[in-house]
Parts: structure tokens; C-alpha cells; sequence
């Protein structure tokens, strides 16, 4: 068609040009077509998905040998924070061997490690603590006190078993990976010293979690649960302060001397009076780390160890400036100085509400482990030996948690600096007892039985499935990042308490493991001789009441 010199018609020119422009984009749209096929058809659909879910919990339910042996080895070696030799070598050599790249002496603390197994994103971290508590040795089995050393650490708090959770579905999602080509990064790291909440804001301001795309943590519960939102308890500063004055005859010339457990004192009289005008949420606590030499000689050197607890950022900051204040007060008062120490910090926890329900959806699907007769007998007869009610173990599932209008306070746990840098979930895993103190000798007694291994493997079924929830649907992780942006942190900026000058304690515990770790060691777990270590032990599960005498 020729049209010369007319004018063509306004609405003929813009049929025209949307056809050239159409014909010109056609390349552009077929490769956009391409991308979107290959990408749609790279996520699975909900029933491919689920068969690999269900390919997970058996891998890792046919791993329960596996995990039982690390839950028994690690209760064997009870260590204390910053001094988990045994633990860190153990696991990352058996790490290694699975194919797993170690690096070693994370933030400068020689038994933190990073393992990572894979290429590409996304990078999915999976965290759990390894400490134990001070002076509770147990043994297990027996729901009676019977401590394996006498006066010596052990597993009270349950952080034998976390890891075990993590490296049997680790191990699990690994196959699922290679054989479906599954592109993704896996990394496995441990929760040194948490008892005293010594390195998770140190590992946080090195860097270890600036490419990780989601943490996922466990911790030993009674349960098996996560939660979102802010959690109950309280963030803190745990802090060290040394107070130096002059040493002399306590009786020849105590006038010439100026006593530091003076300033001690006096400090710790001035924060007890101030406790009264403190908001009720707030908990804080102290220990006398040195109080002198003996009662003869003016104390030159003393110091005090404390723990300052609140619901939120600023009344932490808060009271820790006004412990400062008390500190400077009672050196001045006692012509003494003092200096103080960061020992650990935990920031105010929050979880992300996407991860939370998709883990859940997970926990419906695994539901609680089949509990034996002895199990609640056992459970029954510990709940009994500490005055708790005598209800056994759980059998129905806690709701997922949800943050409650005023949360409560209570404890801390410096996985809270993590969930403020990366979106995080905590997978709680029901290896436990309810009803029982905490940080106590009778935390330790399920902790290498039936009862944890059990537990253990309900836990790593979720935690498994979850990763693969994240590995596979983009679109979770994409909502979980989009929480964290505009829910989480739209309001409130994460400020560290610890600054670019602060270290780890790192000699913290170095005495005590020193005197134990001796004792400790022919009670270590020999898995190539016994199947068990209640085997090894000599304990018939379950003992429920002492021998006669």
C-alpha cells in the first residue's frame, strides 16, 4: 500500500507504530516467556514439594543412630562456655567428614566454627548452643540426684542436643540437594558460651551472618514449637567490674589500707536499694567473682560480676548507665578505682512471623513423639523429685506463639542479636521435662535418654522440612525479608551494646574446667564399645527410685 503525500489518518499512524513497536519487542518476549517457563518450572509444585518433605523426615528418621550418638557424646564431655574443646572438635570433625567446610576461631573464640556446605543462594544458617552449667554433673536415667562428678558441669540447660538436631536434617536436606541439583548454601554454626551470653553479638559484629539469607535455631524445650513476633523475656548486659585498692595488715594497720571488697560491697548495697525504683520487668542479678584472699590482708583486688535485664534496648541502656553510676559512687566512696569488662550482651528477641508459619505448618505434620510407658514414668517420677506436678511429658502440641499485648518478663538468650540482622526463627524441640528449675542437675537427667533422642529426631523432621521450604519457594523467603524490612525494623534500629573495642571472655571457665575436665574424662562416651551411654554407665532406663542403703 502507497500512500504518497496525504495525511494519514491520526488513528491509522498509531495502529502502525504499536505494530512496529510489536514487532520489535517479539524477541524481547519470547525471552521473557523463556525466563518466566524456566523459572516456574525450576519451583516445585505444592506435590513435589511435600514428596520431598516426606523424603526428609524419613532420611532423617533412618539418621536416629547417628543423632542419638552425637546427643550422648557431647552430655559426656559437659563443657562450660568458651571452654567446649571436646564438643567443638568432635562435631566439626564429624562436619568434615560429611563433606562440610570448617573455619575455625569465628570473632576470635577458639571453639566457635562456621560449616558450610553448597553454593549459591539462598544461604541458610542452622544455630544451637553447646555450653553447659556450672556444678551440674548428673546422671542420666535416674530420677534421683546422683551427680557423675561430684560438684562438676553438666548439661542442665539441655545444650547437648540442639546440634544433633541441625546436622541429622542438615545431613538429610544435603542428599535432597545433590540429587535434585537444588542450588543453595548451608551453614552450620554453634552458640558458644550463651550461658553466659558471651558470643553471639561478637559473631553478629564480625560479619558472620552478612550473607545468610535466614537463621534457623533450635533450643531444647518440653515441646515441640516455635513462635513469632517479639518473644517473652528480656535482653542484657552482663558485665564485670573490678574494683583495686591497697593492701595491709587487717589488724596491724588497716588504716593504711583501702579495701576493694569494700567497693563491692558498697556497690552492691547501692544497687539492691535501687532495685525498689526500677520497673517491675526488669531483672538483675550478681555473683562475687574475687572477694579477697584471706580475712587478714585488706583486699586489694575484688570483683563482682553482674547481669542487668530489661524488656527493651533503651531501659537496658538505662540501667546499665545507672549500675555505672552506682560503681563510680562506691569507688569514690571507698578511695578505691574500678574498671569494668563487657563479659555478654543479648539483645531483645523477635522472630519472624512468614518462617514461624511455615515451620509450623511443619510441627502439625511431625506432631510429638510416640512416648513410652517408662518415658512418662520416668518423667513422672523427676517431676515428683523437684516438688512439680506430676503431669509426664506432653502429648499435645503448644499453638504457635504469637506476641502477647504486654509480654512478660523472664530470661534472655543472645540469639536476639541474630534476629535483628537476619530474619530468625527458634524451632524448640521437646527433649525435656515440664515443670522443672532450669539451669539444675535435674534439667540434665532426661538428657541421654530415650526421652532426648526422641525429641531430637521431631525437631531435626521440622527443621529439615523448613529448610526446604526456604530453599524451594522463593516466594517465603521473599515474605520473610519483607516482614523483617517493614515490620520488624521499620520502627526500631538494632544497637548493639558491645562496641568495636569489646573481646570475648574468652578465659572464662578456663579454672573450673581445668580442675573438672581431669575427672570428667573417663566418663566420656565410647560409642565403638557400647550403644548407649546409659550402657557405658551402667544405668537401667528407667531408675526411678535410689538403691536401698
Amino acid at each position: 500500500m502507497q500512500f504518497r503525500n496525504e495525511i494519514l489518518p491520526v488513528k491509522m499512524v498509531c495502529t502502525l507504530s504499536l505494530l512496529t513497536a510489536f514487532a520489535m519487542a517479539m524477541p524481547q518476549f519470547a525471552a521473557a516467556q523463556a525466563a518466566a517457563a524456566e523459572i516456574k518450572s525450576s519451583v516445585p509444585d505444592d506435590t513435589a514439594l511435600a514428596a520431598l518433605k516426606d523424603e526428609a523426615i524419613q532420611a532423617v528418621q533412618e539418621n536416629s543412630k547417628l543423632a542419638q550418638v552425637m546427643v550422648d557424646s557431647i552430655f559426656s564431655f559437659a563443657e562450660l562456655g568458651f571452654q567446649e574443646v571436646e564438643t567443638s572438635g568432635y562435631l566439626t570433625k564429624l562436619l568434615e567428614e560429611n563433606g562440610f567446610v570448617i573455619e575455625h576461631g569465628s570473632a576470635g573464640v577458639s571453639t566457635a566454627w562456621t560449616a558450610t556446605w553448597g553454593t549459591g543462594e539462598p544461604v541458610i544458617a542452622f544455630g544451637s548452643d553447646i555450653d553447659g552449667i556450672p556444678k551440674a554433673s548428673q546422671k542420666p536415667g535416674v530420677a534421683y540426684h546422683e551427680p557423675l562428678v561430684e560438684g562438676g558441669p553438666g548439661h542442665g540447660e539441655g545444650h547437648n542436643s540442639g546440634q544433633a538436631v541441625n546436622i541429622v536434617a542438615a545431613l538429610a536436606v544435603k542428599d535432597l540437594m545433590e540429587r535434585e541439583g537444588i542450588s543453595g548454601t548451608l551453614m552450620l554454626w554453634p552458640g558458644v558460651a550463651e550461658e553466659l551470653l558471651g558470643t553471639k553479638a561478637y559473631f553478629v559484629r564480625d560479619g558472620m551472618f552478612e550473607d545468610v539469607d535466614a537463621v534457623i535455631f533450635t533450643h531444647v524445650a518440653n515441646n515441640l514449637v516455635t513462635s513469632w513476633g517479639q518473644a517473652n523475656g528480656t535482653g542484657l548486659v552482663s558485665v564485670e567490674y573490678t574494683f583495686e585498692g591497697e593492701s595491709a595488715h587487717s589488724a596491724g594497720q588497716p588504716w593504711q589500707g583501702r579495701s576493694a571488697l569494700d567497693g563491692v560491697d558498697l556497690m552492691n548495697i547501692g544497687w539492691n536499694v535501687k532495685r525498689e525504683h526500677l520497673r517491675p520487668d526488669q531483672r538483675s542479678h550478681f555473683v562475687i567473682t574475687n572477694g579477697g584472699d584471706q580475712p587478714n590482708v585488706v583486699p586489694s583486688l575484688a570483683s563482682v560480676w553482674y547481669f542487668v535485664r530489661e524488656m527493651d534496648q533503651k531501659n537496658i541502656q538505662k540501667n546499665y548507665d545507672t549500675l555505672n553510676k552506682i560503681a563510680e559512687a562506691a569507688a569514690m566512696m571507698t578511695d578505691t578505682t574500678v574498671s569494668r569488662k563487657m563479659v555478654g550482651t543479648a539483645y531483645p528477641r523477635h522472630f519472624n512471623k512468614p518462617m514461624a508459619e511455615a515451620a509450623d505448618k511443619n510441627i502439625r505434620k511431625v506432631g510429638l513423639p510416640d512416648w513410652t510407658e517408662d518415658d512418662q514414668a520416668f518423667a513422672k517420677a523427676i517431676q515428683a523429685t523437684v516438688g512439680a506436678d506430676e503431669k509426664g511429658l506432653a502429648t499435645e502440641l503448644d499453638e504457635l506463639g504469637a506476641p502477647l499485648k504486654t509480654p512478660t518478663s523472664g530470661g534472655s538468650d543472645d540469639i536476639g542479636d541474630v534476629s535483628w540482622v537476619v530474619p530468625t526463627i527458634t524451632i524448640r524441640y521437646p527433649s525435656n521435662v515440664p515443670g522443672l528449675p532450669g539451669h539444675h542437675w535435674s534439667n540434665a537427667m532426661t538428657m541421654a535418654t530415650p526421652i532426648a533422642h526422641k525429641g531430637v529426631i521431631a525437631g531435626a523432621k521440622v527443621v529439615a522440612m523448613t529448610t526446604l521450604d526456604l530453599l524451594m519457594e522463593p516466594e517465603l523467603l521473599e515474605q520473610s525479608r519483607a516482614y523483617f524490612r517493614d515490620e520488624q525494623t521499620a520502627n526500631e534500629t538494632y544497637t548493639p551494646f558491645i562496641t568495636g573495642e569489646d573481646q570475648p571472655a574468652i578465659t572464662k571457665n578456663e579454672e573450673i574446667m581445668a580442675e573438672f575436665r581431669p575427672q570428667q574424662e573417663k566418663f566420656y562416651y565410647d560409642a565403638s564399645k557400647y550403644d548407649t551411654y546409659l550402657e557405658q554407665i551402667g544405668v537401667t532406663y528407667p531408675t526411678l527410685t535410689p538403691p536401698a542403703k
